[in-house]
């Protein structure tokens, strides 16, 4: 699969804008990017085709919507069923986010629960129901800090 071709001013101008408020009109981003309309259309939907632009969401505050508990669990598994592993993993309730990593631990996962009780069952219970797994480490998330999002990668230099 060939790789995408390198972002270039415009579209990085478009992708930090649209980082900031993905509602914005598109008369907004052409304005605000210094395009024309029908570049920022055509230049969005190249954007969205490429994979680069992967979605446009709300992003809520977790404790309003009833998520308020948050755990890292460290996983250890079963190394010649990964895969099977990992699609029962990416089934836990509350599971936000799932990555293989290096090191002391196979994949960490982020979970939200809406109580103690909901997390107990989820880490005590249904993950290790899966036969995969060999091990669990839980860590509690005291506080969080949520960073903006990241520029588009030429402009980080």
């Amino acid at each position: 699969m060939a790789a995408n071709p390198p972002l270039d001013d415009v579209d990085r101008r478009i992708v930090t804008l649209l980082q900031h408020d993905g509602r914005m009109s598109m008369n907004e981003l052409a304005r605000r990017a210094s395009i024309g309309r029908a570049t920022a259309y055509s230049r969005v939907d190249s954007l969205v085709e490429r994979g680069v632009i992967t979605g446009f969401r709300a992003e809520t505050d977790p404790a309003s919507v009833g998520l308020g508990l948050a755990a890292y669990v460290f996983v250890d598994v079963d190394q010649q069923h990964w895969q099977r592993a990992r699609a029962s993993l990416e089934k836990l309730p509350g599971l936000v986010h799932l990555s293989l990593t290096s090191g002391a631990h196979d994949a960490v996962l982020l979970v939200r629960c809406e109580d103690l009780e909901t997390l107990r069952d989820v880490v005590l219970v249904k993950l290790h129901q899966i036969r995969e797994v060999r091990s669990a480490q839980t860590l509690f998330v005291l506080d969080e800090y949520r960073p903006p999002p990241l520029p588009p990668a030429a402009a980080r230099d």
